[in-house]
């Protein structure tokens, strides 16, 4: 029986689940939308708002927010994080949404998105670099 048990445990060992779930929380915090099964994405979500709401009542300092969040996810995504903080001022919960998607093809597995609310798309670097250089190119 399941009593009183909690949390996915994705066929894995604690160690592996963990790194799991530090992966996937960095990558979200870092790139603002990821795809994953939609088991991930859910459990990624209540992990993403108590992350978010425990840097938002901090009081401010970014090392006490950095202290915090220190085994929970990586520097960078912390300070992406701290960079866009006052998109989340105005919103007390609810900062991720999980978008469900089509089966994976290969397996059947259920796929889901999961973004953050405020995640606007910003166009890819490498993308507008190439046009900049075919645009010089085509102006010689």
């Amino acid at each position: 029986m399941k009593h009183r048990k909690t949390g996915r445990q994705f066929g894995r060992v604690r160690s592996q689940r963990k790194a799991l779930m530090y992966s996937l929380l960095s990558s979200l915090l870092i790139h603002g939308r990821i795809e994953t099964t939609e088991a991930k994405a859910k459990e990624t979500k209540d992990a993403i708002d108590k992350i978010i709401t425990k840097a938002k009542r901090a009081q401010g300092s970014r090392m006490e927010i950095a202290r915090k969040l220190q085994n929970e996810v990586s520097e960078d995504a912390v300070a992406v994080l701290m960079d866009s903080m006052e998109k989340f001022d105005a919103r007390v919960s609810g900062y991720s949404r999980v978008i469900k998607l089509i089966p994976r093809k290969s397996d059947g597995s259920s796929m889901a998105v999961i973004e953050l609310v405020d995640f606007v798309k910003k166009p890819a670097q490498k993308k507008v670099e190439v046009a900049e250089k075919v645009k010089t190119e085509t102006a010689k």
